[in-house]
């Protein structure tokens, strides 16, 4: 499968090479030929093809400054520990005011990182942002061993460590469960760095509650069909080569499958924005889906382990999850607050599979627990958007702040 697509990516290069040189051509006022109307047409399609491409290369997180108190404070990208899998990646203030320490645990579902660039722009006003920069797994090689929910769920512990006591976590979508399990282990062990906080955004905690499409499609097939259909090896011409993955461009053709008709709407609209001129607009589309159409591969142990334990066994919820054969323990948490938060529209991750945590969580007082929906949102709007930076994020901060 994986060949097959490397082997139809090389052969439509010479046409994506053509459509990227030739639009700035096209657009130019300079070459404007008599047909100009049919020029611009022909420099949109272009530029849609262009659009287009899935690549596999992280896009820029692009955040060289934040505004606070109405100054511009230069960010600057620091790396502070980094293993084969990942970089735990700290955007640095120039500033000397000292601010909570934050770990965002970004999920690993076929994009990068960096779709988290609204989350970790909100955030930086008030806080020392930190964040999981998972690395492509087909870019890992074979050298570096396995990486499954076991090694993720380290990650954070290892993260977390680094950063030192008193710092707070934020997981968003997928890793909600290793962030709860990795609380809860250092909570069991009296770890000095277990998070202050644990934010918990449109997790599923509890996938048996109001099942949505995509956990009606997990729960569809055996995990041996998982197995056999969605898991490739990466082609011998890069440095992960043999290495057994989920392909991101297998992900992102199930995300958009989703909704086919949404997509090719804004794909139809962003030619029109383009002929009209109406750049603004075109540049809205063209920003989104440079990021969306960036996948990143998933190590196949941890997208089998995921689909396994998380969507079909309910491992969590049930009691049954182990780390390395220790058995997670949510009521162990005792000083650690605990925030969930869940979209009223997200059909990816339906209301109640986040809020599950809570009742996980059993040890904890009331006044260290805090639930939010936001309405009017689906799944990307929890972490993204105006909503989440002007209701959902003051909700976050103010749980952070509480508990510093």
């Amino acid at each position: 499968m994986y060949h097959a697509y490397q082997a139809h990516s090389d052969w439509t290069w010479p046409l994506r090479t053509f459509s990227r040189l030739s639009a700035p051509f096209l657009e130019d006022d300079r070459f404007a030929l008599p047909t100009r109307p049919a020029q611009r047409q022909f420099a949109a399609t272009c530029r849609v093809m262009e659009l287009a491409e899935v690549t596999h290369k992280r896009p820029a997180w692009g955040i060289a400054s934040v505004s606070i108190g109405g100054e511009a404070v230069p960010v600057v990208e620091e790396a502070l520990h980094v293993t084969p899998f990942a970089t735990l990646l700290r955007f640095r203030k120039e500033s000397s005011a000292a601010q909570p320490k934050v770990l965002v645990v970004a999920p690993m579902s076929g994009h990068f990182a960096t779709l988290l660039r609204d989350t970790v722009r909100a955030l930086l006003v008030d806080h020392d942002v930190h964040v999981t920069d998972w690395h492509n797994v087909r870019d890992v090689p074979l050298s570096a061993g396995r990486f499954g929910l076991d090694e993720y769920t380290d990650h954070i512990v290892d993260f977390l460590a680094a950063m030192g006591p008193g710092s707070h976590v934020i997981a968003v979508c997928q890793p909600c469960v290793s962030a709860l399990a990795a609380t809860a282990l250092m909570s069991q062990d009296g770890h000095p760095a277990t998070p202050a906080s644990l934010t918990l955004m449109a997790g599923p905690i509890d996938c048996r509650i109001s099942p949505t499409a995509v956990n009606a499609l997990a729960t569809s097939k055996p995990i041996s069909w998982f197995e056999k259909n969605l898991i490739s090896r990466v082609p011998m011409r890069h440095a992960g080569a043999g290495r057994r993955v989920y392909p991101g461009f297998m992900q992102l053709s199930a995300f958009m499958s989703m909704n086919k008709e949404r997509h090719a709407t804004a794909f139809r609209e962003y030619w029109r924005n383009l002929v009209a001129e109406e750049l603004e607009k075109a540049e809205t589309t063209r920003s989104f889906y440079a990021e969306y159409m960036a996948v990143c591969d998933l190590s196949a142990d941890f997208y089998l382990e995921t689909v396994k334990q998380v969507f079909q066994d309910y491992a969590l919820p049930r009691g049954e999850l182990t780390v390395h054969g220790r058995r997670v323990d949510p009521a162990a948490i005792r000083r650690t607050a605990l925030v969930t938060i869940e979209g009223e529209k997200d059909d990816i991750c339906s209301v109640g599979q986040t809020l599950a945590a809570q009742d996980l969580c059993k040890s904890l007082r009331p006044y260290m627990r805090t639930h939010y929906v936001q309405p009017g949102v689906g799944h990307y709007g929890v972490f993204s958007g105006r909503r989440w930076q002007n209701q959902i994020y003051p909700v976050v901060r103010g749980a952070i702040h509480v508990s510093q």
